[in-house]
This record gives structure tokens, C-alpha cells and sequence, in this order.
């Protein structure tokens, strides 16, 4: 059981710091991602178009800040 938030919050910053990847290891993560997208039924989208609408008045909203 984790007893100190705040020290394993500094401990996963640091980690996540220091950890080195490389081009080819995120490709790597992106296509086992991607693998378990397709096995789960979810990717690739039916529509690539759904929730277009959403994703634009998203961007409205953050370039007029």
C-alpha cells in the first residue's frame, strides 16, 4: 500500500525523466497499441469523420485563448 503520494508522484516524474526512448521504441509501443486497437474491435474507425464537430469547436475554443 502506497502510505506517500507525493514521493511516488516525485518518484514517477523522475523516472519518467531519466527513462531514454528512442524513435523505433515508440514505434514499437504506437503498433502494439495500435495491434490491440484492431483486436478489441475499435480501430480502425468506421467513420473517421465521427465527432469531427467536436474536435473543431475544441480547436475554436483553444486558438482563441
Amino acid at each position: 500500500m502506497i502510505k506517500d503520494g507525493k514521493l511516488l508522484s516525485t518518484f514517477e516524474r523522475e523516472y519518467i525523466r531519466m527513462e531514454k526512448t528512442d524513435y523505433f521504441d515508440s514505434l514499437r509501443f504506437f503498433e502494439a497499441m495500435w495491434n490491440e486497437g484492431v483486436y478489441l474491435g475499435v480501430l480502425p474507425s468506421i467513420d473517421p469523420l465521427d465527432g469531427i464537430e467536436v474536435d473543431l469547436r475544441i480547436a475554436r475554443i483553444l486558438n482563441h485563448v
